[in-house]
């Protein structure tokens, strides 16, 4: 608010009150892992946004969703890299014992609790199939 950076100032105000009221939904504070998961869905809200807008051809929307998505991502713990990521799907592999996509399921749901918030599930979900030789 000093430093008069409005859009900031709203974009935080929305996270917030995203948060808020999804504390009140569940009648008590929220987890850390339930804030992790609010603000993740706000960025993947705010990347499918400026996906549609360029499609759109609507520019200026996209600077100011992509505005967005940064204030959003400093709040996010950070990114696995793509190295950590495959290491940590490769463990998932051998721990479930998966030999083909029919075991997707059981390395998805091995993978989920160690990598929420820190890597998107699309991506996540691409990188199993092709390592589970899909």
């Amino acid at each position: 608010m000093k430093a008069r950076e409005q859009d900031r100032l709203m974009y935080l105000r929305n996270m917030k009150s995203v948060l808020k009221n999804k504390a009140i939904d569940a009648r008590r504070d929220l987890s850390d892992e339930e804030v992790i998961q609010a603000l993740s869905t706000l960025a993947k809200q705010r990347k499918e946004s400026i996906e549609a807008f360029t499609n759109g051809g609507r520019l200026d929307l996209v600077e100011k969703e992509a505005a967005e998505l940064k204030v959003i991502e400093e709040f996010l713990p950070q990114q696995l890299s793509a190295e950590e990521l495959e290491k940590l799907i490769r463990e998932a592999i051998a721990e479930t014992g998966a030999a083909g996509a029919k075991d997707m399921g059981k390395v998805m749901k091995a993978l989920m609790p160690k990598t929420a918030g820190r890597a998107d599930g699309k991506l996540l979900s691409e990188k199993v199939k092709s390592l589970l030789g899909n």
